[in-house]
């Protein structure tokens, strides 16, 4: 089951790459009436979180930049951006660097215990596998808003 999570992460990793090559650069700082973000913001914080998450894991190092936890960490927003944010150039190419780490993942590494539980609101996450499956399942959500903001965007 846990190679199952894995190829999962893979799959949508790559649904996520695919669809941000369809979006028109115009869109991506465009902020669609009745959206909190844009989609440059959407594409940030799956990756900051992908990020963190794999941090909180599986132990690795953050390979993403530290101006990303100001852009794209939860409860930023882009009207509050004092820099200039990535490319989407070097987002796209930040979301092959961790698909490609998706597949150094192996069904033990998701076995283990966290050294210390996550807690999240009411959720509670005592191993690495748990922890992943949740970050997939929010990398679902945001792909979801970003195919909502491009059908908006594009009307």
């Amino acid at each position: 089951m846990t190679q199952s999570i894995i190829n999962t992460g893979k799959v949508l990793h790559q649904v996520v790459l695919g669809k941000l090559q369809g979006v028109e650069d115009g869109y991506f700082d465009k902020q669609p009436e009745g959206f909190n973000n844009t989609i440059r913001w959407n594409v940030g914080h799956m990756i900051y979180w992908m990020d963190k998450y794999s941090t909180l894991s599986f132990g690795s190092p953050s390979a993403i930049p530290d101006s990303y936890d100001t852009l794209f960490n939860s409860g930023t927003k882009p009207l509050d951006w004092t820099f200039a944010p990535p490319s989407k150039e070097e987002l796209v190419e930040t979301l092959a660097a961790q698909l490609s780490r998706l597949s150094e993942l192996t069904p033990e590494m998701l076995g283990e215990k966290l050294s210390t539980p996550y807690a999240l609101g009411p959720f509670h996450f005592d191993t690495a596998g748990e922890l992943f499956n949740f970050a997939l399942i929010h990398e679902a959500i945001h792909l979801g808003t970003i195919s909502s903001q491009v059908k908006v965007l594009s009307r």
